[in-house]
This record gives structure tokens, sequence and C-alpha cells, in this order.
């Protein structure tokens, strides 16, 4: 079969493989649809992954081809999403089905072979079977999707107040796809910062209001919110990009007994100065951290959340949708997503 395997660093080739061979509880997935990560760009041209060679991709969908020997029959020539963590089943975090919290996981596309590529060997416990009137598209981003959802019910758990005045900072896809989810549920109140108008015009084009839009330079944001918000500030910060000087947007922009949701994966080392900190003491913010999304098989899970939205046709995640292309031509989007050299949201290789 052919797939992208990065040998180390700024060593990615497209070559031919040997197809996978599915163990006893696995199934091989023919890959239909698969979406590149931003955290993919790195991976591949800066720091390599955890093993070499390796074939990267964790946000993929496809059809089941074959099924190893103890894989129940159902999933013969299901199509299929992917939850790519593979947990342990033994740790603590495990134990108590907090699956992304794993002491000891692996994971496809960063530790084991993953989605870009005509085949794929992956856990059946990890699948999660479509619905008819779910594209391929749509299940490759739900990964992301269930991402953006964790995040939203980690900000907003307990009383539903949909009163409640909502910052997105950082309008990539995870952000684009909380602010559709955040409208999806009956949240208005949303403000939107982002620093490309090309984003801000996204947002725009998915139904935030035209001044909830920031426009202005990044360092006049706070006093742009507050301007919004009679000077109190917002009630939920979601800040989804990873630099010390939005997360420090984020705490100064957040109102009193507000929170504060981070997100975005770390730029670099993030220090907070005295002020920031006395922010958070003097204001009681409740700062929390987010990352990747339930999925027990149950029907509270994340992805059982995504994939209802889907099914009922609440969600189009396929708006973020900016490039489609080819396996072979998949290059290009590393290229543009490492470049910038173009405009683009969720890069897709698809023959769906």
């Amino acid at each position: 079969m052919k797939a992208w395997v990065l040998y180390g660093a700024d060593d990615i080739r497209f070559e031919e493989v040997d197809k996978p061979q599915p163990a006893e509880n696995e199934v091989i997935v023919a890959v239909r649809a698969a979406g590149i990560c931003g955290s993919d760009i790195p991976r591949i041209y800066q720091t390599g992954a955890h093993v070499h060679p390796l074939i990267p991709g964790h946000e993929f969908s496809g059809q089941v081809a074959a099924a190893g020997k103890t894989v129940s029959k159902v999933w013969e020539n299901q199509r299929v999403g992917i939850f790519p963590l593979i947990p342990c089943r033994n740790c603590v975090a495990c134990r108590t089905q907090h699956y992304e919290l794993c002491r000891s996981y692996s994971y496809l596309g960063s530790r084991r072979d993953g989605g870009f590529a005509e085949y794929v060997s992956v856990p059946a416990w990890n699948l999660i079977a479509l619905p008819d009137n779910v594209t391929y598209e749509q299940a490759a981003m739900m990964e992301p999707m269930a991402v953006a959802v964790h995040a939203m019910r980690s900000a907003l758990t307990g009383a539903v107040d949909r009163a409640k005045s909502i910052a997105v900072c950082g309008l990539g896809t995870i952000g684009m796809l909380l602010v559709l989810f955040l409208r999806e549920a009956g949240y208005e109140n949303i403000y939107v910062l982002g620093n490309k108008e090309f984003q801000r015009s996204m947002a725009a084009a998915i139904g935030v209001e035209p001044g909830h839009i920031y426009h202005g330079d990044p360092g006049s944001a706070c006093e742009w919110l507050f301007a919004q918000t009679d000077g109190v500030g917002v009630d939920v910060f979601l800040e989804c990009v990873g630099k010390n000087e939005t997360i420090s947007d984020a705490i100064r922009c957040t109102a009193p007994n507000g929170v504060v949701q981070l997100v975005g994966n770390p730029a670099s080392d993030l220090l907070f100065d005295q002020n920031t900190y006395w922010k958070i003491l003097r204001n009681q913010l409740t700062v929390k951290g987010s990352w990747n999304s339930s999925f027990t098989h149950s029907e509270e899970d994340d992805w059982q959340y995504v994939l209802d939205r889907l099914r009922r046709g609440c969600i189009q995640p396929q708006q973020c949708i900016t490039h489609r292309l080819a396996l072979g031509a998949l290059e290009k989007g590393f290229r543009i997503m490492r470049d910038k050299t173009e405009a683009y949201m969720k890069v897709m290789q698809t023959d769906a």
C-alpha cells in the first residue's frame, strides 16, 4: 500500500509499504478521509515522533476491510470513525474510565502507525460506527470536534446559563468548532478573537454577530472586550492559542468568579507575571486545562455527543475544510500549514 512514512524530523516520504495485518483484537480500516492536525506539522518537520519509522495522522475515518479473530462480525464492512488514543485500561485513570488521562497510552499517528495511508490497523475498542448520513469527511473531523466539546463541557459545567458571556480566543480548527458547538448549544453572547481576517470572515459566515468579532490590534483585545461587557469582562474565556500574551489576556478579561479554560497547545514555556497571578487570586478565577476527549462507549461521552449532532444535522464541520487533497498530494498540505503560504483551516485528504 501507499503511505506517508516519517523517518525523522523533516524526513517524510511517500512510498510503498507492507499492508498491515490485524492482531486478534484489531481491524484493518481502509482510510477514506484524513485531516491534518496542527500538531502534525511540528512532529513532521521539527521534533519527529516517539518512534521511527512512523505513519502520522490521527484524524481519520474509513471502512473496515478485515478483522482479527476475536473481533465481532458486526464490524465487517462497517463505516467507522476512530478514537486515536489507545489506553492501557489498567492505570488509575483508566479504572475510572477517564481514558483520555491514561498514564501509559499509545496513540495512532504519533506512537504507532496512523491514518496518512491507504490502510491502518486499529483496535476494535477504538471504533465508533457511523450512520449512513454522516460522511467520511465529517467523521474524520470527529476527533477535533470531540476535543472542542470536551473543552466546552469542562468550561460550562453546572447549571446551564445561556446568558453567559463567552470569549473564544484563537480561531483555528478547534476554536472555530468551539464556536459552532457553543452556538448549537444555544449560547449567543459569544465574542471571538482571531488574528487572521480569513478566520474572522469565517466566524461571520457561521453566524457570529459582526459586532462580536474583534478586528483590532491584538494588544487592544482586552479593552475591546471590556467595552463589550460594560467593563466587567466575560464569564468564560476559552483560550485556544497557548501563548503567554493570550493566556494573560484571558485572565485579565475574565469577570470575577469566572472560568478560564486553557485549550491551546503551548507554543513555548509559559510564565505568569505577578500582576496576572494576582488577578487569578483577587478575582477568584477558576483556571482549568483541557486535553483530548472522553470516549467510554457510553451515551454521555464526547464522541457520542458529537455523533448525535452530526446524525441530526445540527453541526456542519465541513464548513471548516478549506483544502481537499489526494493521498499522494498530502505533502502540499503539510507545507501550506508549515509555511502559511495560503489561508487555511482544515486540510483534508479524501477520496470520499
